[in-house]
């Protein structure tokens, strides 16, 4: 499966229901039970198959050094965040889940959804998701 931005999310971000920069943002980790639905999922009350193992927390991580920039060089927004690591962890993931944390499920929106490509395991190590640079070619979200 391919990684997207959900579509709940694109008007969320249009209306201003969800500020990058300023809400509180999670990244949680899924299985490849995880079946993505970029149409209707929309909240933490959808997410299946969450991660659970040594070192890992439900719910996940909160992004830390969230920014929100242009890029007048390539015409685009980038909405970044630093790479996110869980210390001294055994687990096994095959994507994640950008969202919207309020504190209740329900209102914990949905924003992206991040495939590996493949499970990624790490045995008493640091499993690290680590997002491109907001001058790459992709970020967190990049809007062109």
């Amino acid at each position: 499966m391919a990684s997207f931005v959900y579509n709940s999310a694109k008007q969320k971000l249009l209306d201003g229901s969800i500020d990058l920069d300023t809400d509180t943002i999670r990244v949680a980790l899924v299985t490849s039970s995880y079946s993505a639905d970029q149409d209707s999922h929309e909240d933490y009350a959808d997410i299946t198959n969450e991660v659970v193992g040594d070192g890992y927390v439900a719910e996940g991580a909160e992004l830390a050094n969230k920014s929100v920039t242009k890029d007048t060089t390539n015409d685009r927004g980038v909405f970044d965040a630093d790479d996110v690591t869980w210390e001294d962890s055994s687990i096994t993931a095959r994507g994640a889940i950008v969202y919207k944390d309020s504190g209740t499920a329900a209102t914990s929106w949905f924003i992206r959804y991040i495939d590996f490509g493949a499970d990624k395991t790490v045995t008493s190590g640091t499993f690290t998701i680590q997002f491109p640079t907001a001058d790459a070619s992709n970020a967190i979200i990049r809007i062109a």
